[in-house]
C-alpha cells in the first residue's frame, strides 16, 4: 500500500513557479508540499535570466541582500551584430527600476537559494526525488497526486494540487486541459564554451544569413544558444560536428580557442521550442501555472520572469483564502482558482504575441538560406538610432506587461 500524506496545497514542480509559489504560501502560514521530481536542481541550460521584475519581487521580501551575494552577472546593455551592422536594442539603465540589469545566475543556484530561505517556514515542505504520476480524483474534483519516490509510492491528499511541471507537464493532460499551439519557427542548440580571463564582448546577439547565434558572458565560460530552422537538428549534426563548430566561430571568433570545449554532439542540447497557452488553467481542486499554463519562445528570456510572477500574482489572490479554509484543508471555488487565470491572461498574451513578432520579422528571415548579406530590420536601426527608444524596449525585457507585487500575507 501507498503511503498517504496529507497536506493544505500540494505543488507539482520544483522549478522557478513552483519554488517561488511554495515560498510565498509558506511565508502565508498555508501547509504546502512541493515536489520535485529530480535528486537535485542541477539542470544545464535552464533560464538563467533573472529580470528587474523578479529582482524586485525579492526585495519585496526581504530576501534582495542574500540573493546578490550569489555569484551572478549582470546584463544592462543588449547589443547585436546584424550582417555587419552593430544594433543596441536595448538599454536597462533607461529604465526607471530599483534593480536595473538582469542578474544572470544557474538557476539551480536561484531554486536552492528559495529553498535555503524556505526552510524557515515550518508549513512548507520540500520533497526532493518525488516524480508525480498521476491526479487523484473523487468525483469531478482533483484531490491530490500519485507519486514514486526513493522510499516507494506516495498518494499526496491535498485540497489544491498546483501543476508547476512546465512544458512537458503530466497534470494538465491529465487533468484534460486543452493546449492551444501558437508555434515556433526555430529550435535551439545549447552548448557552452570556455572564456578566457581576458575575452570581452559586449555582443550577446549575431545575425547573418541563414544564422543565428546568441552568447552570454558567464563569468568562466560562454553560454551559447545556435538558433536552426524548426526540426533541423538532424540535418546540422549530418554536417558533422567540425562544421557545426566552424559555422559558430564564423559568427563569433572570440570563441575561436574555445570551440574545441565542444567535443561530442553530446555538449550539445536540443531545446525544442514551443509557444502554446492552456485555454482553461483550472479544474475543481487543480491549477496550472508557469510553463505548465504557457509555454514561452526563450525571445527576451522572459520564461523564468514571468513564471515567477504566475506565482506572485496566485499567492496574491488565494493566500488568505486558503488560510481562511485552513481548518478543513479546503479549496478555493473554481471560479477563485480561475481568478488566476484571468489576472494572468493578458500578460501572456501580449508577451507571447511580441514573441511572434520577433520571430516573424528577425529569427525566421535570418533562417532563411540566401546568398545576400543580412541586414537589420527597420525598427531594429530605428531603435539603435534613438537612445530613448532603447529604455522602451528594455522596459518590455525587463519589467513585462502588468508586473506583479507582493501582497500576500506573511503568517
Amino acid at each position: 500500500m501507498p503511503k498517504i500524506i496529507q497536506t493544505h496545497c500540494c505543488i507539482v514542480g520544483g522549478g522557478p513557479a513552483g519554488m517561488m509559489l511554495g515560498y510565498l504560501l509558506g511565508r502565508a502560514g498555508i501547509e504546502t508540499l512541493v515536489l520535485e521530481k529530480h535528486a537535485d536542481f542541477f539542470r544545464d541550460f535552464r533560464g538563467d535570466t533573472v529580470h528587474p521584475s523578479t529582482l524586485q519581487v525579492m526585495d519585496e521580501l526581504g530576501l534582495i541582500d542574500g540573493f546578490l551575494k550569489v555569484p551572478h552577472q549582470r546584463l544592462q546593455k543588449m547589443e547585436g551584430q546584424f550582417g555587419d551592422e552593430s544594433i543596441r536594442i536595448a538599454d536597462l539603465s533607461r529604465v526607471h527600476v530599483k534593480y536595473p540589469f538582469i542578474a544572470m545566475m544557474p538557476q539551480w543556484d536561484f531554486l536552492n537559494f528559495l529553498r535555503e530561505s524556505g526552510k524557515r517556514f515550518a508549513s512548507l515542505q520540500v520533497m526532493m526525488n518525488a516524480n508525480a504520476t498521476d491526479l487523484i480524483r473523487s468525483g469531478d474534483a482533483v484531490v491530490g497526486v500519485k507519486a514514486d519516490t526513493a522510499e516507494g509510492p506516495v498518494e499526496i491528499r491535498a485540497g489544491l494540487t498546483i501543476g508547476c511541471d512546465g512544458r512537458h507537464s503530466i497534470v494538465r493532460p491529465d487533468a484534460g486541459l486543452e493546449v492551444e499551439e501558437i508555434g515556433a519557427p526555430m529550435d535551439v542548440l545549447w552548448f557552452r564554451a570556455g572564456r578566457r580571463p581576458n575575452e570581452n564582448e559586449n555582443l550577446f546577439a549575431r545575425v547573418q544569413t541563414g544564422k543565428m547565434l546568441v552568447t552570454f558572458d558567464r563569468g568562466d565560460y560562454w553560454q551559447c544558444a545556435y538558433v536552426i530552422a524548426k526540426g533541423q537538428f538532424d540535418a546540422v549534426k549530418a554536417r558533422g560536428l567540425d562544421a557545426f563548430r566552424s559555422d559558430v566561430v564564423g559568427m563569433a571568433p572570440i570563441l575561436s580557442v574555445s570551440m574545441s570545449d565542444v567535443k561530442t554532439w553530446d555538449d550539445v542540447k536540443l531545446l525544442t521550442v514551443a509557444i502554446n497557452r492552456l485555454e482553461r488553467w483550472s479544474r475543481p481542486g487543480l491549477l496550472c501555472i508557469g510553463d505548465a499554463a504557457h509555454a514561452m519562445s526563450p525571445v527576451g528570456g522572459v520564461g523564468v520572469n514571468l513564471a515567477i510572477q504566475d506565482a506572485v500574482a496566485t499567492a496574491n489572490l488565494l493566500a488568505a483564502k486558503l488560510a481562511a479554509l485552513k481548518s478543513s484543508r479546503g479549496c478555493p471555488s473554481e471560479d477563485e482558482l480561475d481568478a488566476v487565470r484571468r489576472r494572468r491572461l493578458f500578460p501572456v498574451r501580449m508577451t507571447q504575441a511580441m514573441q511572434v513578432v520577433v520571430q516573424n520579422n528577425i529569427i525566421s528571415v535570418a533562417l532563411r538560406p540566401g546568398s545576400q548579406p543580412f541586414r537589420a530590420p527597420l525598427f531594429a536601426r530605428v531603435v539603435n538610432a534613438v537612445p530613448w527608444l532603447q529604455g522602451v524596449t528594455a522596459r518590455f525585457v525587463a519589467i513585462g506587461v502588468r508586473p506583479e507585487h507582493v501582497h500576500s500575507p506573511a503568517a
